[in-house]
């Protein structure tokens, strides 16, 4: 198949283009690099031996989107093209509203002028809010508790009526938990712009000595030490998945939802004990205010993903952190060294 891949030079997306390769398909990229370089791409080329057709379009921009479609035959989109700091959502969700909801919107109705009616979107684990048992478990009742959050679900229920409307549409939703890691070579991985939002880069950059010390929002949470806890998977069993994901609509037509991530919720306080492990450096943390929007415990129940993709996280704890250290260690200030 040929896959036109939204953010794809982002982190997961990277990924996922890489691990796509793998399996025989052909990639295509749109990216506006609000939060990424072409550089990326270039190693993914290097890593795969394939080129990647890249267009620097804004998934909101219908007239770009329209140049994409004509120029190759795609069969089938993956959207990962979006906003995704909790913070950030809160402090300004206009920004959030406008380019996540309205950024799919758009992709939706150029796929659908071009009869191109496959679609695999990037959801995440905050549409169920701060659940009230764990592990989470695909039916669980959904409210998101920020902007963030609500935006993904706001896009799955526009699925939902697409398909309602029109069962020719083949759609996997498919929701995140907490994505570490990097590629086992070093040379793709996570590289946020400014003061990283999420942990293990956070954690990363202050165990190479870029950043002080590390914040950790809260320590007053339900949880065994104070911290909060979360699913943490890695970036390559994610980025399986989506091809994964592909194999089950191309052979019938559906919609199903599908959450992603271990089973094992982790502290925040015992990531940092194993990136000090992985890394051989301290971390020095201080615990802060807690950050609106964030819950206290968040995981999943696998079984629903091994049963539908016949997929399982396959990387450990140590391994996610010994990753993310190597792409830190060799790439100190990102791609590009900026």
């Amino acid at each position: 198949m040929k896959i036109l891949i939204t953010g794809g030079s982002g982190y997961i997306g990277s990924h996922t283009c890489l691990e796509l390769i793998t399996a025989g398909h052909e990639v295509v990229v749109v990216d506006n690099l609000c939060n990424s370089v072409t550089e990326v791409l270039r190693r993914v080329e290097m890593l795969s031996g394939c080129r990647l057709p890249f267009y620097k379009v804004d998934v909101r921009d219908k007239v770009g989107l329209t140049r994409v479609f004509e120029s190759h035959l795609i069969d089938g989109v993956i959207h990962f093209a979006g906003l995704k700091a909790v913070g950030e959502s809160v402090n300004n969700p206009i920004k959030y509203y406008e380019n996540n909801v309205l950024g799919a919107l758009a992709l939706l109705e150029v796929m659908q002028i071009f009869g191109c009616k496959t679609f695999v979107f990037s959801s995440s684990a905050t549409v169920y809010g701060d659940p009230k048992i764990v592990p989470i478990k695909e039916d669980f009742p959904v409210s998101a508790t920020n902007p963030y959050g609500r935006s993904k679900l706001i896009i799955e229920e526009l699925l939902q009526d697409i398909y309602v409307s029109d069962k020719n549409w083949n759609i996997a939703i498919l929701r995140y938990f907490n994505p570490i890691g990097a590629h086992k070579s070093g040379l793709i991985g996570e590289d946020p712009n400014g003061k990283p939002n999420n942990l293990v880069p956070y954690i990363s950059q202050v165990a190479s000595g870029k950043l002080e010390r590390l914040s950790i929002f809260g320590g007053d949470y339900d949880t065994f030490d104070g911290t909060g806890v979360r699913d943490y998977l890695h970036v390559v069993d994610l980025a399986i998945a989506h091809v994964k994901a592909l194999q089950v609509l191309e052979k019938k037509q559906q919609i199903f939802t599908v959450n992603l991530g271990t089973g094992v919720g982790y502290s925040v306080l015992e990531i940092v004990k194993e990136f000090e492990k992985a890394s051989g450096e301290i971390v020095p943390y201080k615990i802060v205010e807690r950050r609106l929007g964030d819950v206290s415990t968040c995981y999943t129940d696998p079984g629903y993903a091994a049963e539908k993709l016949g997929w399982k996280a396959k990387f450990k704890l140590d391994e996610m952190c010994e990753d993310a250290w190597r792409w830190q260690a060799m790439n100190p200030n990102g791609y590009f060294n900026k």
